[in-house]
């Protein structure tokens, strides 16, 4: 194990059949174990990636709209987080990869359910499920330059019934994880003005977040915090974006561990792979200056192990 100021490069690598055109804003890996596949978004350009990493396939889907967030129900069905709300989305028809299809596979989806956005040009952002299945994402407006706080954190239960905001006066909600026992729930809100993690007591019968406390203030260490992940131990990996690392912090918020990635600003990481050893890294390509690695998929063998993916509870 290297020490925080002792930064881990060697394990890190571009995966190359994810493709040779950069996302602009890579976003929300998910590891669906059924297929062996790592699935991803990429926000402006409102698609759905999926990379089945034996094979090396690759299939893209398109929705309507910006598409931030995604998981999965028990039959393969995707829950997104989009602009407008919440959708169940169906993904069957894209059964050839990429190489083989004129151009990404178009689909639209269900509503399940949308909050009243307190101001125009918002979407959601950041989201996942917990480890009893609620589905918890974050909205945010989405010019980042304003710093409006009118971003609120949300829980869709398993009966499709969206919560009043749970948490509200985010800016860029972002970071969410729980602990293995679902015990402890993790956030964080990645604005520049911000750049916070927190921790709160989860409640895993009610889905109820309480005692909200700060787990890892950023402005100490380094970047931005934004996506992260929880390994069997218990420790919280967060990309550190602006700063091209991903930062893990033991459950008592101490950094023992920093693995710098060849992009600038990764976004969001996940484990993945037969053993759920690689730690998957999405990251988002910048509009000036980006390098020959932004906007790329790296993976990265940590030395530790990964959690199942949680699926959502109810049916899409």
């Amino acid at each position: 194990m290297s020490a925080a100021g002792n930064p881990r490069v060697e394990r890190v690598e571009r995966v190359e059949a994810a493709g040779p055109v950069p996302a602009a804003v890579g976003e929300s890996p998910v590891w669906r174990a059924a297929e062996q596949a790592l699935y991803w978004v990429d926000i402006p350009a409102q698609k759905i990636v999926r990379l089945r990493l034996e094979s090396g396939e690759r299939s893209e889907w398109l929705l309507p709209e910006k598409v931030a967030c995604i998981a999965f129900d028990r039959r393969g069905n995707v829950l997104a987080g989009c602009e407008t709300g919440l959708f169940a989305v169906t993904l069957s028809d894209a059964s050839a990869p990429l190489a083989t299809q004129a151009e990404p596979v178009k689909v639209s989806g269900r509503k399940l359910a949308a909050p009243v956005f307190p101001f125009g040009d918002m979407r959601f952002n950041d989201g996942r499920c917990d480890r009893q299945g609620r589905f918890w994402a974050g909205t945010m407006v989405q010019d980042m330059a304003a710093a409006n706080p009118a971003g609120a954190l949300y829980r869709l239960d398993a009966d499709g019934v969206l919560s009043a905001p749970v948490v509200d006066g985010l800016i860029t909600q972002n970071g969410l994880g729980w602990s293995p026992d679902g015990s402890t729930m993790y956030l964080s809100d990645s604005h520049p003005l911000r750049r916070q993690i927190w921790a709160f007591d989860y409640d895993v019968e009610t889905g109820e977040p309480r005692n909200r406390r700060v787990f890892a203030d950023l402005n100490h260490y380094v970047g931005r915090p934004d996506g992260a992940a929880v390994d069997a131990d218990g420790c919280y990996w967060i990309c550190a974006n602006d700063a091209g690392a991903l930062l893990r912090f033991t459950p008592q918020g101490k950094l023992d561990r920093q693995i710098n990635v060849p992009a600038i600003k990764p976004a969001m990481c996940a484990f993945g792979g037969r053993d759920l050893d690689t730690l998957f890294v999405t990251s988002i390509r910048p509009a000036a200056g980006a390098s020959e690695h932004d906007g790329h998929l790296f993976a990265v063998r940590p030395g530790v192990s990964g959690l199942p993916e949680p699926e959502f509870a109810g049916d899409l």
